[in-house]
């Protein structure tokens, strides 16, 4: 296996993770609440058909990244489609701090996350630009 295919395997499996690790506390509002620091949190249905709809997607998400994991080269795209995933899910952590409804400490670990699997994607994508992905027959 190259470096790059390498590269790119790191990337998406360190997204498999993060993505698994943030769909508990969509599913189960106490463990968010607990995850965040919020304190008696009482989500009503409107929160919870929303949290619902964006494990789906999240969850939809993590397997899209095992699939793509499968055949790194062929597949580099999809980390590109994942930057706008991302810069969203930046967006709702910033106006979650900025609202009060979490405290900053508790989402800075979370912006940082991001941060840092926005730099891992640009540059296993950079990386992978100098192998063309061979097709098989």
């Amino acid at each position: 296996m190259n470096r790059s295919t390498l590269f790119l395997r790191i990337a998406y499996w360190i997204g498999i993770i993060l993505d698994a690790v943030l769909l508990p506390p969509m599913l189960f509002p106490a463990v968010g609440a607990a995850m965040f620091g919020i304190a008696d949190f009482h989500p009503g249905p409107e929160y919870r058909y929303a949290m619902y709809v964006g494990a789906s997607l999240m969850l939809g998400w993590t397997l899209l990244l095992i699939w793509a994991d499968r055949k790194p080269l062929e597949r580099r795209g999809v980390l590109l489609l994942t930057l706008p995933v991302i810069l969203g899910m930046t967006g709702s952590s910033l106006f979650a701090a900025s609202s009060g409804l979490v405290a900053p400490g508790r989402i800075l670990p979370i912006l940082l996350l991001q941060g840092i699997l926005t730099v891992l994607y640009i540059a296993a994508l950079a990386a992978s630009v100098q192998n063309k992905p061979t097709r098989s027959k």
